[in-house]
């Protein structure tokens, strides 16, 4: 098996831009249709009693590797990768753009970017029909009345937006994710405009198994946007990463996302989700935002009381608790 590798050779495919289409392999020939063929097989061995099975899928992780008939689904002349405006780099903390190196797209043409794009789409098509064969498993032994499906994703994809590919950045591409929660209690084809966050994920399947939850935990329960879509909520959420030996602290809120470099040493960011989606017009210098910034700003110094650097959070916690009882 040969790979086209467009960049990131020194840190191996696992961090390239490396693509391949196989011409003749199946789906169940793949590591991914391998792992769904393990888990309709432990689906079928405890159908009859109670289960937890967490099925980690490999794609659309680089390098973009699938059958050829997926690749075949997305026409090359239908992709395009957005190319930055003059002077953008100027605009943003140089922080912010700490992730792609070199700084745009690893440095190919724009003709490798759009391949790689065209390839990304096609390893996720890939491992959707291998999730489709996991539930179809679940409509054939009967199980889907009574069993709750939770998909995500563990982080968000950059693909040319802000010059920027893959993930490890504070930009609204890099840290939204893909969730999707269907089963019993679940309002069908229900879509909620709210912010939620992962540590989320727990309480609510403990809440609609029925189990008890112990009081000092993060996260709250989805349950109330599972039955009601547009019911209140008002709780943001919280991304962190570090780049360049320092953090990268990010809260979003319904309309705000507020991002901090080094506390605010090595620059802020501020983008209005209402007018400017794609996070593309820092407003951070704007003196009429003051007040927005005073209050996202006091929100992210709230979520972390003490520095939290990379590999470290358990210690920063420890820190937190013993800041807060002190």
């Amino acid at each position: 098996m040969r790979y086209s590798p467009f960049c990131g050779a020194s840190a191996g495919l696992g961090s390239a831009m490396a693509m391949y289409a196989d011409p003749t392999g199946r789906d169940e020939e793949h590591t991914d249709g391998m792992v769904a063929t393990e888990v309709i097989r432990l689906l079928e061995k405890h159908r009859g009693e109670p289960f937890f099975i967490a099925a980690g899928f490999y794609k659309p992780h680089t390098p973009y590797i699938a059958p050829k008939k997926y690749f075949d689904l997305y026409p090359l002349e239908k992709i395009d990768v957005p190319e930055m405006p003059a002077g953008y780099a100027k605009t943003v903390p140089e922080a912010a753009l700490y992730s792609t190196r070199p700084w745009p797209n690893f440095g190919v043409t724009h003709e490798q970017a759009r391949r790689s794009k065209q390839a990304y789409y096609a390893t996720i098509s890939f491992v959707d029909a291998q999730i489709g064969r996991v539930v179809d498993a679940l409509d054939r032994l009967g199980l889907r009345d009574n069993t709750v499906i939770v998909f995500w994703s563990d982080h968000g994809y950059s693909l040319g937006t802000h010059g920027l590919w893959m993930k490890q950045s504070c930009f609204e591409d890099s840290a939204r994710v893909p969730m999707i929660i269907a089963g019993p209690g679940v309002k069908a084809g229900g879509v909620s405009p709210r912010v939620v966050e992962f540590v989320d994920v727990y309480p609510t399947l403990a809440d609609l198994a029925g189990l008890s939850l112990p009081a000092a935990r993060p996260g709250a329960s989805l349950r109330p946007l599972l039955a009601k879509p547009e019911a209140a909520w008002n709780r943001p959420a919280f991304t962190q990463v570090e780049r360049g030996g320092f953090p990268g602290r990010s809260v979003r809120t319904p309309r705000w996302r507020y991002t901090e470099w080094d506390e605010g040493r090595q620059g802020v960011e501020l983008y209005d989700h209402d007018r400017d989606p794609g996070e593309m017009k820092n407003l951070a210098g704007d003196g009429s935002r003051a007040a927005v910034i005073a209050e996202l700003k006091a929100l992210v110094k709230q979520n972390w009381p003490v520095r939290v650097t990379g590999g470290k959070a358990g210690e920063g916690e420890k820190k937190g608790r013993k800041a807060k009882s002190e």
